[in-house]
């Protein structure tokens, strides 16, 4: 039988809900994970990967905001309730040519590859977490080159309007790969569009 103090019951829900997006798991395999897990709140423009490091860890982003980028790119912009990290280095355990960095001050939960094998020797369940490696590989790319400027605003519009909310627009320009002024015109065509 599984029982719990009522001042750990909403930090077991927060942890529960976190696992769910990557599937099923009971109430003793919550409490393994929440052992196992890091919480950390990481101030406005903290680097929580390097680059030239290689990546140890995967994060789920509970409060705030995060972007990926190299030089004066941005790869991808993360929101709250998103699983993030270099999928290239973390699977490959090589150098990362990008870096990772919180873009307001944020709350992450930080997930090892030492911590994720060790829950999957306790748990099989555990190995749902590779649900979390197929979210990098299959994630969208806005910028695909079938899509026009209009389109692809147009998208962030309609699924992932938090990131305007967020993200300054030079940094979602970046994002889309296309110039500023671009984005610029995309969105009065829009507006025009729509009014």
């Amino acid at each position: 039988m599984f029982t719990m103090h009522l001042n750990n019951y909403i930090k077991y829900f927060e942890f529960a809900k976190v696992l769910k997006s990557t599937g099923t798991y009971t109430a003793e395999d919550i409490v393994l994970f929440e052992k196992e897990v890091e919480l950390r709140v990481v101030r406005r423009r903290e680097v929580l990967l390097a680059q030239g490091e290689i990546a140890k860890s995967v994060f789920y982003l509970l409060k705030g905001a995060v972007y990926q980028y190299n030089a004066n790119n941005v790869i991808d912009l993360h929101l709250e309730s998103e699983w993030f990290f270099n999928h290239q280095s973390f699977i490959s355990q090589t150098p990362s040519d990008i870096e990772i960095a919180t873009f307001t001050e944020s709350t992450v939960l930080e997930v090892s590859v030492e911590s994720i094998h060790y829950l999957i020797t306790k748990s099989p369940a555990f190995f749902q977490l590779n649900k979390i490696m197929e979210q990098a590989k299959h994630r969208l790319y806005f910028y695909d080159n079938k899509l026009s400027p209009l389109q692809q605003y147009q998208f962030i519009m309609e699924n992932k309007p938090e990131l305007l909310q967020k993200f300054p627009l030079q940094m979602i320009a970046s994002y889309l790969k296309m110039a500023p002024e671009t984005l610029s015109r995309a969105r009065e065509k829009l507006f025009r569009v729509n009014s």
